[in-house]
């Protein structure tokens, strides 16, 4: 697996499972029915911020991670992140992969910290591998996410100084 900048031409196999990710509606505070031009243009950053894919031997994408400053101005020291791995290479150590690229990443830009604003707190994979990234929950937003299936769920803000 290489890790690298996303161009352009990875986003047709980005699409397809953002697409899923998104439609199920269990990690994702975006639209269930999020469009494609619109999901384009959220996940393929401009500068300052970065996409990064995961892609296997093949060239297939695995997985891929967006950094973004979490805020603009005098709060863009610190850093935000979104990651999505193909349900499909799910178990292969790709988030986690994705995450240290990432980490590394944002300290090499000069980020000071990052922060997860929306982590869904019944997510645990998620949360999990976070916390052994380096990740502590600093806040918690009561039933700030309504899950398809859990009804309303809370959300966490996780950070790492970096």
């Amino acid at each position: 697996m290489e890790i690298r900048i996303a161009t352009a031409e990875d986003w047709p196999g980005i699409w397809p499972f953002l697409r899923e990710i998104v439609a199920a509606g269990q990690t994702y505070t975006w639209p269930r029915d999020v469009g494609e031009e619109r999901a384009r243009s959220m996940w393929l950053v401009p500068p300052p911020g970065r996409t990064v894919v995961a892609v296997d031997t093949d060239g297939t994408v695995l997985g891929s991670a967006k950094l973004t400053p979490n805020q603009l101005g005098p709060g863009a020291h610190v850093a935000n992140a979104s990651f999505m791995v193909a349900p499909s290479a799910a178990g292969r150590g790709i988030g986690r992969a994705l995450g240290r690229y990432v980490l590394d990443l944002a300290r090499a830009d000069g980020y000071r910290a990052m922060q997860f604003n929306a982590v869904v707190a019944s997510n645990t994979r998620a949360v999990s591998l976070w916390r052994s990234l380096g990740f502590e929950v600093v806040g918690r937003i009561p039933e700030g996410f309504r899950h398809p299936d859990e009804g309303y769920v809370d959300l966490l803000v996780m950070y790492q100084r970096l």
